[in-house]
């Protein structure tokens, strides 16, 4: 197993360029099944975990993928096999994306109940009253979701979303391009990644309308077409590095990233007391010397992503002053508190927020990750602290960020990978 053991305290500085992003990437795959001909090239896709886990399901579906140089081609003109197994979609949440566009393209589907980061409920039941409103039959047997067309085709329907949720989002708005009759989804997502999704789905002719607002109208089509497509970046990575460069007091660069998508991430930067500096595709960060406290309210985008919220943490234990951390769409996601604590942040949780007292120091120590961004919290805990931080079970990391440690090491952070026996028994302490 893997580790990443970092020597705190230098400050970062330098250029980087920002990956595609990971949550775009897997959307634009799964929506690659939906034409029945021809090749869907997808580029600037990131060396991930998760996206050779959704290349090996497309294929066990009957797909053709290719993936060389950061690009990405499916072909789904054999697909035949229409069951997502439970060995590959227990590795990832979004894998249940496979089931909008074969229900919508074969009237069918059986799809395992996704697993992924260990934190808290996500409503899954979004996406299954979806596909019953389009007219689906929905059983769920021995842990799959198995799905059937009424009338061997889904039908129009009007959504109305209960909570915003970015995945049933992608998979309704999958399902209803080839749905006879029109489709409104309301209470959409309005993250990029929809926006990027949707964008695709016209490319390959799909009818839409409404995209980038919280209300989707859809006009049904016979058939989608093979295209050629860019990723985004990845805003996550991006509000990671220019968190990372100020926690340790440093001054970096940001390239291939659209500003506007993490504008929510700069606001509370800025009022941290960075410098920002933005142009059309880039963003330069200067870190104060003190960090102001700056209280956060992770909510659905435009908001502050809940994907940044554990990082915002880890900064906030270097602020002078306390802050609040609140969380209103993952209330449990807060696992990586504890270990943040172990290098001597002070941070206490009540519900779904926690009060982060901003210390001196942190010191480092051996830590755990529990889930992705937890994963990113406490590597930006061990840049800022004192000493030498073990970060253990670092495959979440390798879920969602592309070689970044390679990242960070260029920006001058001491951060190596090393492997370890998560199971071996300490040495004893050396008589005198």
């Amino acid at each position: 197993m893997d580790k990443l053991v970092i020597e705190g305290g230098k400050p970062l500085s330098g250029t980087v360029a920002v990956s595609g992003s990971k949550n775009t990437a897997l959307a634009l795959m799964a929506a690659a099944l939906l034409p029945a001909s021809g090749k869907t090239v997808i580029s600037r896709v990131p060396d991930l975990r998760d996206v050779h886990t959704l290349a090996n399901l497309l294929r066990i579906l009957g797909a053709r993928v290719d993936y060389e140089n950061h690009t990405l081609t499916v072909s789904a003109a054999n697909v035949s096999h229409l069951e997502a197994p439970y060995e590959l979609v227990k590795k990832m949440r979004a894998s249940i994306y496979v089931l909008g566009p074969l229900l919508g393209r074969f009237a069918k589907a059986r799809v395992s109940l996704p697993g992924g980061c260990a934190f808290g409920p996500r409503p899954v039941d979004l996406h299954i009253e979806a596909m019953r409103k389009l007219g689906a039959t929905i059983e769920l047997d021995e842990g799959y979701i198995v799905a059937k067309a009424k009338r061997k085709t889904l039908i129009g329907a009007k959504l109305n979303f209960k909570l915003v949720s970015v995945g049933a989002t992608g998979n309704a708005l999958m399902a209803a391009v080839l749905a006879k009759g029109s489709t409104q989804i309301a209470n959409a997502a309005v993250e990029p990644e929809i926006s990027a999704l949707a964008k695709l789905l016209v490319k390959m002719g799909a009818k839409i309308d409404g995209i980038g607002t919280s209300t989707l109208e859809i006009e049904g089509v016979n058939e989608l077409y093979a295209v050629r497509e860019e990723n985004l970046c990845d805003r996550i990575e991006a509000g990671t590095l220019l968190t990372a460069a100020a926690i340790t007091h440093g001054k970096i660069t940001l390239t291939d990233i659209e500003p506007i998508h993490i504008k929510a991430i700069l606001q509370k930067l800025e009022a941290a007391g960075c410098t920002i500096k933005t142009t059309a595709n880039t963003v330069e960060l200067r870190a104060p010397k003190k960090l102001n406290p700056v209280s956060i309210v992770a909510k659905p985008y435009p908001k502050f992503p809940t994907d940044m919220q554990a990082q915002w943490t880890a900064l906030m234990t270097q602020a002078v002053g306390a802050s609040k951390i609140t969380d209103t769409i993952y209330a449990e996601r807060f696992k990586h508190i504890p270990e943040l604590n172990r290098l001597g942040a002070e941070i206490d949780i009540n519900g779904n927020s926690a009060l982060v007292r901003g210390v001196k120091k942190l010191k480092g120590a051996k830590v755990m990750s529990t889930d992705l961004r937890a994963s990113a919290s406490l590597i930006l805990g061990g840049l800022a602290a004192e000493g030498t931080t073990e970060v253990l079970r670092i495959y979440h990391l390798d879920r969602g960020y592309e070689k970044i440690e390679e990242k960070l090491r260029n920006l001058g952070a001491s951060v190596r990978r090393e492997q370890y026996d998560e199971f071996a028994s300490p040495k004893p302490p050396e008589e005198d």
